[in-house]
């Protein structure tokens, strides 16, 4: 158990370093106004405190700096909640005053905000499409040949593509197809969408549509589809700026990782409850050894859909960045949710 000095003086040393990036003296903290003990008082107890595991030394210097233990400490038992300022708020409602219709460009514009308000790396998982069901389905003639196939989920997500239309596929074809697809996919996962088609729909096509072997084999290959989550990024390039990664092998290494879509998938998949914070090793990646993770979950009508989070160096400003997560969480949670009922 520590006492109320070493409490107030790991607290002094925590927010100093994440301020500075310099190892903190006792003669510095004890210039603070809300420190009122001796210097050597405090080396005392700063000395007590890295014996404890909460402080470090580094080679080269006089002075301490927080150890994963002191950080996780100072999160999880120091931290007092952060007011957002005017100008923070403003930023975010930015997010949501614009007439945004697709979940994508929302999750987008989410990711560029948390990043430009904290100079860290932000990562936003995206609705994961792999679960999410078909509400209707369109096909639009471009030119002789080529035609647009949209698909809208029921998470408000509109995703198009481009498809090659065999020359026996009449306009009237495709508009019977278009019925029969919404009459008969509409609720079905995504991933199932093309093993429906072969089987109860192929029947009905059959039946309804000339040429609807050609049919089925322009939409079977579209509807072919792998779980198609997203992660995007925003400010990777933030890193540099922290001189934690002035070492270019660290920063290579990071940037690999980030690059590695199904592990970052699954770091970011797992459903949370509040915010959640993994602080360097705690992350089990050896690229994030220096670094802190800060998520949240995002729903649409109350079904969880995908994680949005912070990555920056273990001396990051926790209580900004958790402020600021944890609003845009809920924030992002009731615009996607409103796009959702309006859909």
């Amino acid at each position: 158990m520590l006492t109320n000095r070493q409490l107030l003086i790991l607290h002094a040393i925590v927010d100093d370093y994440i301020r500075s990036a310099e190892p903190v003296g006792s003669r510095s903290i004890s210039k603070r106004e809300d420190i009122t003990f001796s210097p050597a008082t405090i080396r005392n107890d700063m000395s007590d405190l890295e014996e404890l595991g909460f402080l470090e030394k580094p080679h080269s210097s006089a002075g301490r700096i927080p150890s994963q233990r002191g950080y996780r400490y100072y999160v999880d038992n120091l931290l007092m909640p952060h007011h957002l300022t005017v100008d923070e708020k403003l930023d975010i409602r930015s997010i949501f005053s614009e007439r945004i219709r697709e979940v994508e460009e929302v999750i987008q514009h989410s990711a560029r905000v948390l990043s430009n308000m904290t100079s860290y790396i932000s990562l936003v998982l995206g609705p994961e499409m792999f679960e999410a069901t078909l509400r209707s389905i369109q096909i639009i003639p471009l030119s002789k040949g080529s035609a647009i196939l949209i698909l809208v989920t029921d998470t408000g997500h509109v995703e198009n593509q481009t498809i090659a239309v065999p020359d026996k596929i009449e306009a009237a074809d495709l508009e019977r197809t278009v019925n029969i697809l919404n009459e008969r996919l509409m609720g079905v996962p995504l991933f199932k969408l093309r093993e429906k088609l072969q089987t109860e729909v192929k029947d009905v096509l059959r039946s309804h549509v000339e040429n609807y072997d050609h049919v089925l084999s322009m939409l079977g290959s579209s509807l072919e589809r792998e779980k198609a989550e997203k992660v995007f990024y925003s400010g990777k390039t933030n890193i540099l700026a922290q001189p934690e990664f002035r070492d270019v092998d660290k920063v290579r290494m990071l940037l690999n990782m980030l690059d590695e879509d199904e592990t970052m998938h699954q770091i970011l998949r797992v459903p949370t409850t509040g915010i959640q914070v993994k602080i360097g090793q705690e992350n089990n990646l050896e690229a994030f050894d220096n670094c802190s993770l800060i998520t949240a979950s995002y729903s649409i009508a109350g079904k969880h859909m995908g994680t949005i989070g912070i990555l920056g160096p273990t001396r990051m400003e926790y209580r900004r960045v958790i402020g600021v997560v944890d609003t845009i969480s809920k924030d992002l949670t009731k615009l996607l949710t409103n796009l959702y009922q309006q859909g």
